[in-house]
């Protein structure tokens, strides 16, 4: 199998791959792989999304909305608190520090990122604010297409209580 098909086949199996993971997948070398990506991203064979400090991949199809989803699940704060609220709909901040047992802080710091994403919105309800995911469906419908990909093994169970509901 030539490198650009590895590349591509590895992209398409793990949407919001990092760079270094597919080092360790195809077992490149940073020049080699960083020459590859190149050449992919220019012929549209892959969509890549940079930020500081790291670079995602994307296989060339998938929306700016869904990336920003697959993003987020990629990282384990985040997929824990969509998890929470995709099982409990509405959650306020101090139910969604002891969901996902991380300290206020790390929480307040994912919830506002994914606030600002527009993922997860709040409104209140009896004088305390609520939050919850706001695009469940397109959610679900990601998880669906990309389990066990997207998602690591040691979240599988938080696939499986998507198929629940």
């Amino acid at each position: 199998m030539d490198r650009h098909t590895q590349i591509i086949e590895v992209v398409e199996k793990n949407p919001g791959i990092k760079f270094r993971e597919i080092m360790r997948e195809t077992g490149m070398k940073n020049g080699v792989l960083g020459y590859y990506a190149s050449k992919l991203e220019k012929d549209g064979s892959v969509k890549v999304e940079r930020s500081p400090g790291q670079t995602r991949f994307y296989p060339p199809g998938v929306p700016g909305n869904e990336i920003l989803l697959i993003k987020n699940l990629r990282q384990e704060t985040p997929r824990q608190i969509l998890s929470s609220l995709l099982q409990h709909e509405m959650l306020s901040f101090s139910e969604l520090v002891e969901k996902t047992q991380k300290s206020p802080a790390t929480v307040s710091l994912y919830l506002s990122q994914i606030t600002k994403d527009g993922i997860v919105e709040c409104k209140l309800v009896d004088t305390k604010k609520k939050y919850f995911v706001k695009y469940i469906e397109t959610l679900r419908k990601i998880i669906d297409k990309y389990h066990p990909s997207l998602i690591e093994s040691s979240a599988d169970r938080f696939a499986d209580t998507f198929s629940s509901l």
